[in-house]
């Protein structure tokens, strides 16, 4: 609607409207997870996180009015039939950008539950982000280092059960987690470092997936394989839709049956780990090749024949 502005002024809105947007969100789900943590009583609590999980659909609605307000976006969505609310979710996605979370919550907000991330142990102690966190019910990990595990052995596989009794909870609330299994977003910097070979991915790693599967596989319904495309982003993809200068953003969702994961063997047989990897491998190929189809939809014979840069974003 008010994509006519010049982009200087658009960017200015843009921030000033998701960070009123973030900050009253963000305040109605700490005051929640204040009185989440004074009232011990695991009925209450479910319902508490029922509504903070309302408040989180909440900021996710109004996100996906600010872009309407101020860019003019063509959605290109496939892969949304079928899904459901009440399901249990495990998903997988390629990261460009900061503004990736923004786009797959408003998208997948009314087709599965809220996703939810696992996190460091750590960061529950951050001031405000821990607490909003917990609050959301975020299931934490620890994961014991190598040298740590060298020291004390007995440590091996305390991991996966402190991440199973977190995650207990999800038995009887239906859940999403989403896993970047890349580690980090997308750059043509990293791209070049890790010598990847696919043409607009990093290397995707395995152990975050089978760790999760590990710990709660039997309780996703299925896995969901993301893949986001700005095909007309160069460079910054949030600093170029603050701006209003992304015009198309293309979502596939694939949904997949949840791989098994024998946690003992995986972590025990190098085999075992390097078939799973050869797996994930395999997702991604399919994954590289997708966006390439996608970016010859939507680009110029030239921006296609520059891969690496048409994908590039910066951190």
């Amino acid at each position: 609607m008010l994509n006519f502005l010049p982009g200087s002024i658009l960017f200015v809105l843009s921030t000033l409207l998701l960070i009123i947007n973030t900050a009253l969100w963000s305040s109605l789900i700490f005051i929640g997870g204040l009185v989440k943590l004074l009232v011990p009583i695991s009925a209450f609590r479910n319902v508490l996180t029922l509504i903070m999980n309302r408040f989180m659909w909440g900021w996710a609605c109004c996100n996906g009015g600010i872009l309407h307000l101020l860019a003019k976006i063509e959605w290109d969505i496939e892969g949304l039939e079928g899904l459901k609310k009440d399901g249990w979710y495990l998903l997988i996605s390629n990261h460009l950008s900061g503004f990736d979370i923004a786009a797959l919550t408003y998208v997948l907000r009314n087709n599965i539950p809220m996703l939810k991330f696992f996190l460091k142990k750590e960061l529950i102690f951050v001031p405000f982000l821990g607490l909003g966190c917990w609050a959301l019910d975020m299931p934490f990990m620890n994961r014991t280092s190598a040298k740590q595990l060298r020291k004390n052995p007995k440590l091996k596989g305390k991991d996966l059960e402190t991440t199973r009794r977190s995650c207990e909870k999800f038995k009887t609330i239906p859940t999403s987690i989403i896993n970047y299994v890349e580690g980090s977003r997308f750059t043509k910097e990293k791209h070049m470092r890790q010598r990847s070979p696919y043409r607009y991915l990093l290397r995707p790693k395995a152990g975050g997936i089978a760790f999760t599967i590990s710990a709660m596989g039997e309780q996703f319904t299925n896995l969901l394989n993301v893949t986001l495309v700005y095909p007309d982003s160069k460079n910054d993809t949030l600093a170029e839709v603050m701006h209003g200068k992304v015009k198309h953003i293309v979502i596939r969702i694939e949904t997949l049956p949840v791989p098994e994961v024998d946690n003992t063997r995986y972590f025990n047989d190098a085999e075992c780990r390097a078939q799973f990897q050869r797996w994930l491998n395999g997702v991604w190929q399919q994954k590289d090749e997708q966006i390439h189809q996608i970016l010859l939809k939507y680009n110029s014979a030239q921006l296609v024949s520059e891969p690496v840069a048409s994908a590039s974003e910066g951190t």
